[in-house]
């Protein structure tokens, strides 16, 4: 017996109502956005990596430990200062093509949630997983609100897929 969904590329349109699946489709597309939107983030990032190849990053960090008004004898400017004093333009380099593939994953990823994919939902259902231990971890060891934000709203994003993915399961049956 093979699976319904194996064969269906894109979420199927739900027997009872129109609204039902216009509130999926508005669902599923705000994640989609919302990982555009990481992907963009990500490549800023990788393009700002890439900005700094050829430059001396130690005397770039004091500077923006000065800019940032910090004392550079403090623990945390120290150490900052510290390990840009020991990255080297290859490192640079290697760091921005991983946030060049990361972000392409995004970009994939809300393209096909935007088109309303099944191995989108999947993949992003997957992904997310993957980061939810490692969240719940950092939140035990020490909670803030940026990690208790960034937590609920990645279990919030793999709660609701898992919601679509079931519902329109049970709608093919």
């Amino acid at each position: 017996m093979t699976d319904p969904d194996a064969s269906r590329s894109v979420t199927p349109i739900p027997r009872d109502a129109n609204t039902s699946m216009a509130n999926i489709a508005r669902g599923i597309r705000v994640v989609a956005v919302f990982e555009a939107l990481k992907g963009v983030l990500v490549l800023s990032a990788g393009l700002g990596l890439l900005s700094l190849v050829h430059h001396d990053l130690q005397a770039t960090a004091e500077r923006l430990v000065r800019h940032s008004h910090l004392n550079p004898a403090r623990h945390y400017p120290r150490i900052f200062i510290e390990a840009a004093s020991h990255i080297n333009d290859s490192r640079l380099r290697s760091l921005a093509a991983l946030a060049f593939l990361y972000a392409a994953v995004r970009f994939i990823e809300a393209y096909g949630l935007w088109q309303m994919r099944v191995w989108a939902e999947w993949f992003a259902i997957i992904a997310g997983s993957l980061f939810l231990p490692v969240e719940a971890y950092e939140m035990f060891r020490r909670a803030t609100w940026m990690r208790g934000i960034v937590f609920l709203t990645n279990l919030f994003i793999v709660a609701y897929l898992v919601n679509v993915r079931f519902l329109s399961r049970r709608r093919l049956s």
